[in-house]
């Protein structure tokens, strides 16, 4: 795996690729659509994600016929922060849907971008909001300090 740009990379996306991982989530060769662009979580995401030789296809606010793109994906992240931006019918039967967007209802639940209950019924895997991306993030930026402590103090 090519790890070009990660030397230190955003929180966010690390912990999005460390949990692909740990649930053996193969990226190579698949379709994957990353919805949002951001600096700091669709950009690198991206980028992290074509290190792992996934085919990548990155959407946002401009993109024509988004439902077009998600249903083809085998592997759907969606960072934008709009609630219930996708829903069952924009998933592929037995894609995997990691949730990243944070949105807090009028009654003050968080939820995220997707239709997480219907979604679920359709989905190999759905990351749940709050408790999926959000927790990897902290985990991650833990990670990042103790990285970029070792290297400012030249400690292997």
């Amino acid at each position: 795996v090519s790890k070009d740009f990660e030397h230190l990379a955003p929180c966010t996306p690390k912990g999005v690729i460390k949990m692909l991982d740990f649930y053996n989530v193969d990226v190579q060769g698949k379709e994957v659509v990353v919805v949002g662009h951001s600096n700091i979580v669709g950009k690198p995401l991206s980028m992290m994600l074509l290190n792992r030789n996934a085919t990548v296809t990155t959407c946002h606010v401009h993109t024509k016929d988004l439902m077009m793109h998600t249903r083809r994906a085998d592997i759907l992240c969606v960072a934008v922060g709009k609630a219930g931006l996708i829903t069952a019918e924009m998933v592929k039967d037995g894609a995997v849907v990691v949730d990243i967007g944070v949105n807090r209802t009028e009654e003050g639940k968080l939820v995220g971008d997707c239709d997480y209950k219907e979604i679920s019924k359709k989905a190999a895997y759905i990351t749940p909001v709050p408790g999926g991306a959000g927790p990897m993030t902290v985990a991650c930026l833990m990670e990042n300090t103790v990285t970029a402590a070792k290297r400012i103090h030249n400690y292997k």
